[in-house]
């Protein structure tokens, strides 16, 4: 075994510098480009979730371009049925949720204040009273060019806002045909350019990864789908309004651990009590028993038999990566934070089964690794107590 001389340890430390500086620039890039790559991100994500498909399609005997024709329509008629279905039950629940917001504001003005200066003792009712208010913007008026051009910027930066999420909505469907079309040459190429000497350890990473996002989501995916009819159907039945806006919002957002079932439940018993005008205790019941049995359906039977335990992300580090993703990159880095923790979950199970390996940590001797059932006392004992055992 060749010695590890100076000259090797410095050659490999600037090649690891060398990563080192195109990881924080390809990062700096993506938080440069932010803004334009919601489009490419998001078909870039179809196109991954839907290449199986098209690569089952070329197995029975298809053409690459006549399986993602099909792959593509299949994906294009299931989302303009889901519009048609949607759209319209939607619609009208905003129309009631508008007719129905003259009846909130007297709730939360007659009701909900007053209850809360009850139990707090602060007086909110008069800080929110229209005289008070109007003292305001009357004390606040030289301000008042500032906050209008302030507001036209705003307006201005809208219409151009509203444009590119038009010119986004175009691009979609046309980016996530061609990563269908070219994914496998894609992955190829990427392959391609991986070191020769690091290619088996980064295949085995890459297919790792793969499993560990196919399994969490597309599962995941489903498991909202899911999550979604539970609500909106349940919360409708009960009798509440605005039952199937609610449980579409808490299915949509039920990717982030415990937050989809937080806002629905406020936002459920909010409307029931509006709605009834009072304290209806069957109607919270009701509720209640809607989302407990979400709940339940989901942690015992979807996320087990749909997602299973892959992806091996606690909760928290789920939450702290759609939090960090949003702060770093924007609405770019919440679509990539959960691909982006899956694979550096795998990246750590990998450095931990280096590290266990290495003589870092086993020491310059052989030594046996003991279980954490085991107690060392008793081993310690065992081998004084054989003959010639080492003292």
């Amino acid at each position: 075994m060749s010695e590890t001389t100076p000259e090797h340890e410095i050659a490999r430390f600037l090649r690891q510098l060398k990563w080192l500086a195109v990881v924080s620039a390809a990062l700096w890039l993506v938080w440069l480009l932010g803004p334009i790559l919601t489009p490419f991100v998001l078909g870039a994500l179809l196109g991954w979730l839907g290449d199986p498909l098209v690569d089952r399609l070329e197995r029975r005997g298809f053409s690459r371009n006549l399986a993602v024709a099909v792959v593509f329509g299949a994906m294009t008629l299931v989302l303009v049925l889901a519009l048609l279905i949607l759209v319209p039950l939607l619609e009208r629940q905003v129309v009631t949720l508008i007719e129905s917001a003259p009846t909130y504001r007297d709730w939360i003005l007659q009701t909900a204040l007053p209850w809360l200066e009850q139990k707090t003792g602060m007086d909110l009712v008069g800080w929110l009273d229209a005289g008070r208010v109007s003292e305001w913007v009357r004390t606040h008026w030289e301000q008042a060019g500032g906050v209008a051009a302030a507001v036209f910027g705003y307006v201005s930066r809208s219409g151009v806002a509203m444009l590119a999420w038009v010119a986004n909505v175009v691009l979609l469907p046309i980016l996530t045909f061609y990563f269908l079309r070219d994914w496998d040459m894609l992955v190829d190429r990427v392959a391609s350019l991986v070191p020769r000497d690091h290619i088996a350890t980064v295949t085995r990473l890459a297919r790792e990864s793969n499993d560990v996002l196919g399994a969490f989501l597309r599962g995941q995916f489903v498991v909202m789908i899911a999550l979604g009819l539970i609500y909106a159907v349940g919360l409708s039945l009960v009798g509440l309004k605005l039952g199937l806006l609610i449980g579409v919002i808490a299915g949509l957002i039920s990717f982030i651990p415990y937050l989809g079932a937080t806002t629905g439940v406020v936002l459920a018993v909010v409307a029931a009590l509006v709605q009834s005008q009072g304290f209806d205790v069957q109607l919270l019941v009701l509720v209640g028993v809607v989302f407990t049995v979400g709940q339940m359906l989901e942690s015992y039977v979807l996320t087990p038999r749909i997602v299973g335990d892959k992806i091996g992300l606690h909760p928290m580090a789920v939450i702290f990566a759609i939090m960090a993703g949003g702060q770093l990159f924007g609405f770019v880095g919440m679509l990539l934070a959960l691909p982006v923790a899956a694979v550096a979950n795998v990246l750590l199970r990998f450095a931990k089964e280096r590290y266990r390996e290495s003589d870092l940590y086993t020491g310059e001797h052989a030594v046996i690794v003991l279980d954490s059932y085991v107690d060392p006392s008793s081993v310690e004992q065992a081998a004084v107590r054989e003959p010639g055992a080492a003292p």
